[in-house]
């Protein structure tokens, strides 16, 4: 972990001894190998919907420990090849990024104002979304811009709460992190629905687009040419098809979350949550006895190991030469994310701010997270019972080339992940 104003910097390998090292879990799933002093959370939000491959996005599942997934990261950085950080090369320990840090971060004096801030940033933001559902302005783009800034401060405050549980009230932050997560579950379900519909309707557009001129005097490019057209116009008989059956599932199941959405928002389970963080607002639970407030006094050690576990993940990541078709591996992946947002949760803790060098490989991962749920709604939609044989030929392209997109976001990560030698699993 870097403090904002440090050039991007090597990290060196995790070491293999960790006791507290995690493993590949569920997608969006915490690694349930983490220390034992901190209970799982709770799963929540409603059931997957017609056309949803799995848990809702962003919520994890059943016996999980949560941590909220933030938003997408923005784009791709420029790579190269980081520079050492002095006084870090070949130590190998965890949480080597902390080694040119002064000072202690304490939780009075860097974790209570962060979590007052985003919990000043759910109100307003809680305020914004009452202002834009009113009736004159149901449905506008004010109330969803209201509700994404809404899940991302609730999901840094639940971040925040399970990586610095030592330093906190550990019951009142086990119970209010995992009703933020039910409901940044339950808010963030209609938002991907609409990107899935939009990222599906406009790939099979693309698959299905007039072909591209063959050179002349290129007889294989020719006929290779006439197979691609062929192979475009059977596609293109069931793409219209199969966009009318991706659209019919997948707004059904964005008209139900945001039903649930609605919902959730007017119950008084939703109403404590808002007590509890603005009470949060203005007033920090401390830890109770001699452990807690030992833990309260430095938030390096928490921190240090959020950073283990993800450099740990990412180096047990499976190779890249497994091809496209692998679903069993996104599970890892998914982890992946997971640990990275929790990381960049702590590092804005304890150093004020975001790590500029891993906004691109945050974005890879979530672009992976788009493509693996993308194409399990094609595969979905293709085992709808007597639907027409051009039409499942569709979503059958439709499905690879969304696998393909995995691969892609896959690649993209490795080449802007910043500390190459996490990458060298062993």
């Amino acid at each position: 972990m870097r403090r904002p104003d440090q050039q991007t910097t090597t990290r060196p390998a995790p070491e293999t001894t960790l006791g507290n090292g995690t493993g590949p879990a569920g997608p969006d799933a915490a690694p349930g190998t983490g220390p034992a002093a901190q209970p799982a959370a709770p799963g929540a939000g409603p059931a997957a919907q017609p056309g949803d491959p799995g848990t809702g996005p962003d919520t994890p599942p059943a016996g999980a420990r949560s941590a909220g997934p933030g938003e997408p990261s923005g784009p791709p950085a420029a790579t190269g090849t980081p520079a050492a950080r002095p006084g870090t090369a070949g130590t190998g320990s965890a949480g080597a990024g902390f080694t040119g840090f002064t000072g202690e971060p304490t939780a009075e004096g860097a974790l209570a104002p962060y979590l007052r801030g985003q919990a000043a940033e759910f109100l307003r933001s809680l305020r914004l979304h009452h202002e834009y559902s009113a009736p004159a302005d149901a449905g506008g783009h004010g109330a969803a811009e209201a509700a994404r800034a809404l899940r991302r401060a609730a999901r840094r405050i639940g971040g925040s709460l399970h990586t610095f549980r030592a330093a906190l009230d550990p019951h009142w932050a086990d119970q209010l992190r995992g009703e933020l997560a039910w409901l940044t579950g339950i808010l963030a379900r209609e938002h991907a629905y609409a990107n899935r519909l939009a990222r599906l309707v406009d790939a099979l557009h693309l698959l299905s687009g007039p072909t591209l001129p063959a050179a002349r005097g290129a007889r294989a490019a020719g006929e290779a040419a006439g197979a691609d057209a062929q192979g475009r116009a059977a596609l293109g008989v069931g793409a219209a098809r199969a966009a009318a059956l991706l659209e019919r599932r997948l707004t059904l199941a964005r008209t139900r979350s945001h039903s649930a959405a609605l919902q959730a928002l007017g119950s008084s389970r939703f109403h404590a949550i808002a007590d509890a963080v603005a009470l949060l607002a203005s007033e920090v639970p401390a830890p109770s006895g001699h452990a807690g407030r030992a833990a309260a006094a430095s938030l390096l050690e928490p921190a240090e190991l959020a950073e283990q576990r993800l450099l740990t993940a990412v180096a047990a990541l499976p190779p890249d030469d497994t091809g496209p078709y692998n679903e069993a591996q996104d599970a890892a992946w998914h982890q992946a994310r997971l640990l990275l947002r929790l990381h960049r949760y702590a590092h804005e803790v304890v150093l004020g701010g975001a790590d500029p060098g891993l906004t691109a490989p945050g974005h890879a991962l979530d672009l992976h997270r788009d493509a693996v749920e993308a194409a399990g709604a094609a595969a979905a939609a293709a085992r709808t019972p007597r639907i027409a044989p051009a039409t499942a030929y569709a979503l059958g392209v439709l499905h690879a080339d969304q696998r393909h997109g995995v691969e892609s976001a896959r690649a993209a990560f490795r080449e802007t992940w910043p500390y190459a030698s996490a990458l060298a699993a062993p």
